[in-house]
């Protein structure tokens, strides 16, 4: 028994005849794919407390569904008390079926529990086709449990496309059904 995530198969059947119309390409190559979707957590508090770089490790791979690994800070800052070496935040490298899996339950559960919510900003584009934003809390995912959160940290998405344009990575992270905020035309 073959399983294909929901929104790969959306991309195959929907979204490349779509774009292909939409941007009049030749070949069927030429249609933008997602590439990798990099999560990452700062936890600047772990300078003074080692645990939260664990819980921030168990949190953020509960929400992926993949090992997140520690990061450490590269030089020495005195006036964070910070050393060579220290961890100070956690990350997670998605592809694949696991991808589309994060992307899927990151549109259809976690943004919609966000409070006051009008759509994510459309100026995160890098100008190559990337889109990075950030979430402020960890507890929109249902896979946080909510009693045991000690500390409420934030983290940056960004999701990498093979498009050229940040036209039409838009167009293409709109058709995986990312609530953009209304543009002006």
């Amino acid at each position: 028994m073959d399983y294909t995530p929901r929104l790969r198969k959306k991309y195959f059947e929907e979204i490349i005849p779509e774009l292909t119309k939409q941007f009049n390409y030749k070949s069927v190559m030429q249609v933008p794919t997602l590439k990798k979707i990099s999560v990452n957590q700062g936890l600047g508090n772990a300078i003074t407390d080692k645990k939260v770089i664990d819980t921030g490790v168990e949190e953020m791979t509960k929400i992926t569904g993949q090992l997140a690994v520690p990061t450490t800070s590269k030089k020495d800052i005195s006036n964070f008390k910070l050393r060579k070496g220290m961890p100070v935040g956690v990350r997670v490298t998605l592809r694949g079926d696991k991808m589309y899996e994060f992307l899927d339950r990151l549109v259809a559960v976690a943004i919609p529990r966000v409070r006051d919510f009008r759509g994510v900003n459309d100026k995160g584009f890098d100008g190559r086709g990337n889109y990075s934003f950030g979430v402020t809390e960890q507890i929109i995912f249902p896979e946080i449990d909510i009693d045991k959160v000690v500390n409420m940290n934030g983290m940056d998405i960004t999701l990498v496309t093979s498009a050229n344009t940040d036209k039409e990575a838009l167009a293409l992270l709109k058709e995986f059904g990312i609530p953009f905020k209304n543009q002006k035309q």
